[in-house]
């Protein structure tokens, strides 16, 4: 029996684990341990994500909670020391960028323990963002890389990795997303917030090349005044991204905007309903331009690079400058095209966890 200890931290983590959980449990030969780190934490940020996706409580949660990046990722690794020391795993597996992923990697590593990375290769090739790091670095310890595009094998290649650790499995993101499409068709997000499909954009915003800078918020909010003349906006907040609009001076302009709604973050069924029937959808997330792309939503991702290029050349993605006026002309451009065609990239087909579960089986 190979014994693995599964890492999620934060709220993207949620939608990869759960899928891996539900394989790992219906094998003969993986016996698996979730570690919840704690870093997002709340009802909102976990809890529902939790219930929703019928991710199994957690063996173990080291409940860090916020704080810096430094502070985070050293409290993780404080904390999750003792758990590999007492429980002797062959494998720690991490999912993503976020800190845990960085954190458990390293402290597995130290201690001679086996790591492989889920959604291993992805490179935006920008180290001001701290999710670039934590991709780079968690890869360049990993022992085995599961890829989720081919981009990922092609970066790997480029970095020197031996292709016997390397596996193209797909995106396990994707297993999560056709699950629950049936299940999300059902939640009446779209009347509880009075909107009509195919007339409004969902804004998701987070990156704190956006957010922390009041002259390219500014612009951002510039160009969603246009557009709300056209479409209701749901911009469903961060709780980070609301507090930076308060202390940059600009909750006045986002009160103002009528057509604009701002909920608390939702949960992850209601989303999918929310994005699913958006006209649009503007983001920085690296996980929303997946999840468009196999709705096939228009996407604008409001960032100078993407890591996930695949969504790009057979999805729905569109990389746009984050200012007034390139947001502005893609946005006129993209209403004017419509829907369009975009292909599912390869192994994006629900199957990944068990894809990964097999080369796993294999090695028990």
């Amino acid at each position: 029996m190979l014994k693995v200890i599964c890492i999620c931290g934060a709220r993207p983590n949620f939608m990869k684990i759960a899928p891996l959980m539900d394989a790992f449990s219906r094998s003969s030969k993986i016996d698996a341990l979730l570690v919840h780190t704690g870093q997002h934490y709340d009802e909102r940020m976990s809890d529902l994500f939790f219930r929703e996706l019928g991710i199994p409580e957690p063996d173990i949660n080291l409940e860090v909670g916020s704080a810096s990046h430094a502070v985070q990722t050293a409290e993780i690794m404080k904390r999750f020391e003792p758990v590999v020391l007492e429980h002797k795993p062959d494998w720690v597996i991490v999912v993503g960028d976020v800190n845990s992923t960085i954190a458990c990697a390293m402290v597995a590593s130290k201690l001679g323990v086996k790591v492989a990375h889920v959604e291993a290769g992805l490179r935006s090739f920008d180290r001001s963002m701290p999710e670039e790091v934590n991709r780079v670095l968690t890869d360049s310890i990993s022992d085995l890389l599961l890829v989720s595009e081919p981009s990922g094998i092609e970066n790997l290649k480029n970095e020197g990795v031996a292709d016997d650790k390397v596996h193209f499995v797909g995106n396990v993101m994707i297993d999560t997303l056709l699950k629950n499409r049936e299940k999300a068709k059902s939640s009446t997000v779209l009347d509880d917030l009075g909107v009509s499909p195919g007339k409004y954009a969902v804004i998701t915003l987070h990156r704190p090349s956006n957010v922390d800078d009041v002259t390219n918020l500014s612009g951002i909010f510039d160009a969603f005044e246009e557009i709300a003349k056209d479409l209701s906006l749901v911009f469903p907040m961060h709780p980070r991204t609301r507090k930076n609009i308060e202390k940059l001076g600009l909750k006045g302009r986002v009160d103002a905007l009528s057509a604009l709604m701002t909920p608390e973050p939702l949960g992850y069924l209601d989303f999918l309903k929310l994005t699913s029937e958006a006209a649009l959808v503007l983001t920085d997330s690296g996980g929303i331009q997946e999840e468009t792309t196999i709705l096939r939503v228009p996407c604008l991702t409001l960032r100078e690079n993407t890591e996930r290029p695949v969504t790009i050349t057979e999805g729905t993605n569109r990389l746009v400058n984050p200012t007034r006026d390139s947001i502005l002309t893609a946005y006129r451009e993209q209403m004017a095209r419509g829907k369009g065609d975009s292909s599912t990239p390869k192994y994006w087909d629900g199957n990944a966890a068990e894809r990964i579960c097999a080369v796993f089986e294999s090695l028990a």
